[in-house]
């Protein structure tokens, strides 16, 4: 036997996005195995012929890798939680919101110790989220877009209309959006906490 129900870690996110592929399940990957998995590898096995066990053992692993490509890193991490990378250095001195774009994270940094740290969505083609050193000049806890007319809530502005935020397109779809160029925030508890720290003046640093 490979996994069963409580196991967590790379393996068993690619079990889930090869999952997904063959449309036996349709949430995360998260990187846990869990109720939901347990019960796709049993849809998964009894549509094969095979024990309807939940837990995935070579024989079912196999047949599912033969049905199914090698999931790419986007596919591992579609509803986030991928690990950070290095923060850049314009990021260790002061309070910062520190958003790298190569790892779609962003680091609430102080003093150069990280507090937390969340999975994020950027720009859509066309209207790509800006990179550069700025602070956060505006807070709006319940903010409205009437130019997109759509919820922005705890935006903190940092580049004209840009703003990190909460998104719930990203709680829903995950990487396979994007947005007006705003940074999307996809757990609403850790940017709740976030709004909570940040003050206007904080530095935001966005980069590759």
């Amino acid at each position: 036997m490979l996994w069963k129900r409580g196991d967590s870690g790379r393996d068993v996110r690619e079990l889930q996005a090869r999952l997904r592929q063959v449309e036996w399940l349709f949430d995360g990957p998260t990187g846990t195995y869990d109720d939901l998995t347990e019960d796709a590898v049993k849809g998964f096995q009894g549509k094969r012929g095979l024990p309807k066990t939940g837990e995935t053992n070579t024989v079912t692993w196999q047949r599912l890798t033969k049905m199914t490509h090698e999931p790419g890193k986007w596919d591992l991490y579609l509803m986030g939680g991928q690990p950070a990378g290095a923060p850049d250095p314009r990021c260790l001195t002061g309070r910062v919101l520190c958003i790298d774009k190569t790892t779609r994270t962003l680091r609430w940094m102080i003093d150069g110790r990280t507090v937390s740290e969340m999975s994020v969505r950027f720009g859509a083609t066309g209207t790509p989220t800006r990179e550069g050193v700025f602070h956060v000049y505006w807070k709006s806890r319940h903010h409205w877009s009437t130019l997109y007319d759509s919820s922005m809530p705890y935006a903190m502005f940092f580049s004209g209309g840009q703003a990190v935020h909460y998104s719930y397109d990203f709680a829903a779809r995950g990487y396979s959006g994007g947005s007006h160029g705003c940074v999307n925030v996809r757990d609403e508890a850790a940017i709740a906490d976030l709004y909570a720290q940040v003050r206007n003046g904080d530095k935001v640093v966005v980069y590759w």
